[in-house]
């Protein structure tokens, strides 16, 4: 490329002198936005053939070069990379007052209005009619009084910038939208500009962030009393690149820690473990309970090494994705060989109903015809979503009757196209009692399992609720399937039998012995009504598995020998309800109160088991608060 030195030799020789005028120079009269040009002149287009650029001549240099008000300004004012050597005969006292009117022309570019300005719509006021003169003078000192134009015009304004910026609607309903905006009107702030781009991208988002962060002191000062869960999972950006979000749970709710770029990164076990063993310390490893992360082979290698580095801290994986992941076992199999035959109807049911789904929106005149008959759409599940085969055959027993409308009415029988086989399919399912009843019979059976998870996926904390929970869901899942298939109490059932082997088997994997703690510390569970409630349930002591995993747990929590013999001789008080746990108001409250009320209602400060593991284990969640799912 040749230089600017070269470039100006190259133009005196192929310019002609002649002035051009241009937007920044009407009729010989500088542009106030672009003042520089009363210190050159523009020239004739290059008349070569080599790109036809305007030219310009500095009246200091006399030289000439290529370009426009960019490099006439580079040159002037002396900037370096702008393609164009600076002008070395120019005073320093008029370059200073140059640089003082490139100044006053970019205020003058911000803050004045632009050529593309819009003017707003007019006033209610501005559309009076001739024979509304009267009338209109009888309301103008109510109008005056309210200034009503002007609020009109500032509504006006505000529609515009939320128009124009693609700002979403819903900012409207932002508390601090409003409050804002009354802020400075009930103030005098004359002459008040909001801040710029730079001052909320940088200064004020640091201000922001810094308040925050003092707002959450409070929470973290309860870590060392009350336990942390943390929790982790990735996500997705709108570019989708990945990240992993670490948020610290307590019973106050979720506090977000931070994320991580993982864009290029092999998520390993160790490159998992090394971001949670960094996040465990920030928070403090005495503070921490548990980690939770998803079921991946990868993050539950890196929570055993967790469990493995840190004797006071368990892993338990999300009990909505264990869920989740036994929702996609019974719809989905791997293979429908042996005993799991008896699912091949479900995954044909959901494929029938998948195939009406997408015939129906794939086309803009089928949907159309589905929307004049219902007021309730498809729901599009994405994959990731929890339950989203269930989801979507819970919303077709919703639309079950607006389906049968449409295609009974005589615009789908009118309705031309090209293959009329997969019309009559639709037409045939949709018609068909057989194939709705086994639809009904399927979201039956698996709505316990739905329930369970939309319980479990919140804030409010359950770990201690998740082995009874977990327990009453096969109960329930079994009392549809026997009804419908006519099945005794003491009979066996093949489709029972695999979903029962498929939820056994999801829950001992995710199973920990802080389920176990969580649900022995629950008064509830030792009463007489909860106990007979269900045939064959017994107290969380007289249960050999939750005994041996709740002690197991304990010598965790409590390695030194008196301690764990303190807490075990404590434990045998509160289940057997002896000595401080004998009065008339502990035994009645255990029915009546939740957990965490019937312990603050006890004088337990000098009780070493639910001083130090109570509290803590009530205030944990089961699932990783942090998701990418839409």
């Amino acid at each position: 490329m040749a230089s600017a030195g070269s470039q100006s030799s190259v133009g005196g020789t192929a310019s002609n002198s002649i002035d051009v005028d241009g937007p920044e120079t009407q009729g010989g009269t500088v542009n106030a936005k672009y003042p520089l040009w009363a210190h050159a002149s523009k020239l004739s287009i290059d008349g070569t053939g080599r790109g036809g650029n305007t030219r310009f001549k500095c009246h200091f240099c006399d030289k000439d070069f290529p370009g426009s008000y960019s490099r006439v300004r580079a040159h002037l004012l002396k900037i370096g990379n702008a393609g164009v050597n600076p002008c070395n005969k120019m005073p320093h006292d008029v370059f200073v007052q140059l640089q003082k009117d490139d100044q006053a022309a970019k205020d003058l570019i911000e803050n004045g209005p632009t050529r593309r300005t819009i003017p707003l719509p007019p006033s209610d006021g501005t559309s009076s009619g001739p024979s509304r003169k009267r009338r209109a003078g009888k309301q103008q000192g109510i109008a005056e009084s309210f200034n009503l134009e002007t609020k009109q015009q500032a509504d006006a304004l505000i529609a515009r910038m939320m128009y124009t910026g693609g700002i979403p609607f819903n900012l409207a309903r932002n508390p601090y939208y409003r409050e804002s905006y009354r802020f400075i009107a009930s103030n005098d702030m004359g002459g008040y500009v909001p801040p710029g781009y730079n001052a909320l991208r940088t200064t004020l988002l640091d201000k922001e962030k810094k308040h925050t962060a003092r707002m959450l002191e409070p929470i973290k000062t309860t870590w060392p009393l009350k336990g942390v869960t943390i929790c982790t999972d990735g996500w997705s950006d709108p570019q989708r690149r990945p990240i992993l979000n670490f948020m610290a749970v307590t019973e106050g709710g979720p506090m977000f820690l931070k994320s991580i770029a993982t864009e290029g990164e092999i998520k390993s076990t160790e490159y998992i473990f090394e971001k949670l063993k960094e996040v465990i310390e920030e928070v403090g490893v005495e503070n921490v309970v548990q980690v939770i992360t998803d079921n991946a082979a990868n993050c539950r290698s890196a929570g055993l090494m967790v469990e493995a580095n840190y004797n006071n801290i368990y892993w338990t994986p999300c009990i909505v994705h264990t869920l989740n992941l036994a929702v996609k076992d019974i719809c989905d199999p791997k293979n429908f060989a042996g005993d799991n035959e008896v699912l091949w109807f479900i995954r044909e049911t959901a494929d029938d109903a998948s195939f009406i789904k997408n015939y129906i929106m794939n086309h803009s005149m089928r949907l159309s015809m589905f929307n004049i008959h219902s007021k309730l759409k498809f729901l599009q599940i994405a994959e990731t979503r929890f339950a989203s085969v269930l989801i979507m055959l819970k919303r077709f027993i919703d639309i079950k009757g607006s389906l049968v409308q449409m295609v009974v009415h005589e615009t789908w029988a009118n309705y031309k196209e090209v293959s009329r086989d997969r019309a009559n399919r639709v037409k045939d399912l949709i018609l068909s009692d057989v194939w709705w009843d086994k639809l009904e019979y399927i979201v039956s059976f698996m709505l316990p399992i739905y329930s369970m998870i939309r319980v479990a996926d919140t804030d409010k904390p359950c770990l201690h609720l998740i082995y009874e929970m977990w327990d009453d869901m096969i109960e329930k899942v079994k009392i549809p399937i026997y009804r419908h298939e006519g099945k005794g109490p003491n009979e066996d059932c093949a489709l029972y039998i695999v979903i029962k082997k498929i939820l056994l088997s999801r829950w001992t994997k995710s199973n920990t012995p802080l389920h176990c703690l969580a649900h022995s510390c629950n008064p509830r569970y030792y009463t007489q009504s909860w106990i007979g409630a269900v045939r064959g349930r017994v107290a969380p002591n007289d249960d050999k598995e939750i005994l041996d995993m709740r002690n197991k747990c304990l010598r965790k929590f409590f390695p030194d020998n008196e301690d764990y013999k303190t807490v075990k001789k404590e434990f045998a008080d509160f289940s057997l309800m002896s000595n401080d746990f004998m009065d008339a108001d502990s035994i009645e409250d255990r029915e009546d109160f939740e957990p965490k009320q019937w312990t603050a209602a006890r004088l337990l400060e000098v009780c070493l088991l639910h001083g130090q593991v109570s509290h803590k284990q009530k205030g944990a969640p089961q699932t990783v608060v942090s998701r990418n799912h839409c």
